[in-house]
């Protein structure tokens, strides 16, 4: 029996590669879309804003799965009450999350301001496991595309600030998606072991090897980051050292795209 997904985020870094495995896995796969597609690649598409809400409960109908890969800096939280209260008869939703959600504290404004993200990512994991649905959740480090985004904004300054004490296990998001896809196929499971990248990098080091590539050079300048959230990542609570699964590395990455 051919199982009946929703993918949100599906034309995204994520959303886009997790669509093509259940796509290629025999499901029949809808791509929640802000605007009406035609059905391309045995894709269908679903109009629906899970900022207004606009369209969701119809977006969402006849879904037995949901795997919910939209992100952005601010409001997932909300986004996702919206999602999950116009899915209380799926069976099962797929949350994609970040390493560290739970252990980057979020005390002070400096925390928030700079690491924001791991505590909204953790807010939005709490709404799908009280949505009562079954869930599954799996915890990945950075993006690649992520870390190359982040790197051609620096190289943009003629002095470039590199957190001290930073490190980062990138993963590439294709292999993520083979994970997410794997989990919605199956049936709930919680919170799932981390997905992160074969290696750990500096800032220093991610940065300096992408101006490598493109033929650049930027004097990189220490910053110290205060506050509580910062320490932790210094302490590595943003790695999974012990689930360093993903197989290609910032230098392959690099190699391909630049």
């Amino acid at each position: 029996m051919t199982t009946s997904i929703l993918v949100t985020g599906g034309t995204g870094t994520l959303g886009r590669p997790v669509a093509q495995r259940l796509r290629d896995a025999g499901a029949s796969v809808t791509v929640l879309s802000r605007h009406p597609r035609e059905p391309a690649e045995g894709i269908r598409y679903a109009a629906g804003d899970l900022s207004t809400g606009a369209g969701i409960e119809a977006a969402v109908r006849g879904s037995e799965v949901i795997v919910h890969c939209a992100g952005s800096n601010k409001g997932d939280e909300e986004k996702t009450r919206t999602l999950v209260s116009a899915a209380q008869d799926a069976r099962h939703i797929v949350l994609i999350s970040v390493v560290g959600a739970d252990r980057i504290p979020q005390i002070s404004a400096i925390d928030r301001a700079f690491f924001g993200y791991f505590g909204m990512k953790l807010a939005t994991e709490r709404v799908v496991e009280q949505s009562g649905v079954g869930w599954t959740t799996l915890r990945a480090t950075q993006f690649h595309d992520l870390i190359l985004t982040v790197a051609r904004a620096l190289a943009r300054l003629p002095v470039i600030p590199a957190p001290t004490g930073s490190r980062f296990q990138p993963v590439d998001a294709t292999e993520v998606a083979g994970r997410m896809a794997e989990l919605a196929l199956g049936g709930p499971s919680g919170l799932v072991p981390d997905l992160a990248g074969p290696k750990i990098y500096t800032v220093a080091e991610l940065v300096n090897s992408y101006l490598s590539a493109v033929g650049k050079r930027r004097p990189l300048v220490p910053v110290h980051i205060p506050g509580q959230a910062a320490r932790a990542i210094r302490a590595g609570a943003n790695l999974a050292q012990d689930r360093a699964v993903g197989k290609r590395t910032w230098e392959e990455f690099l190699a391909d795209r630049v």
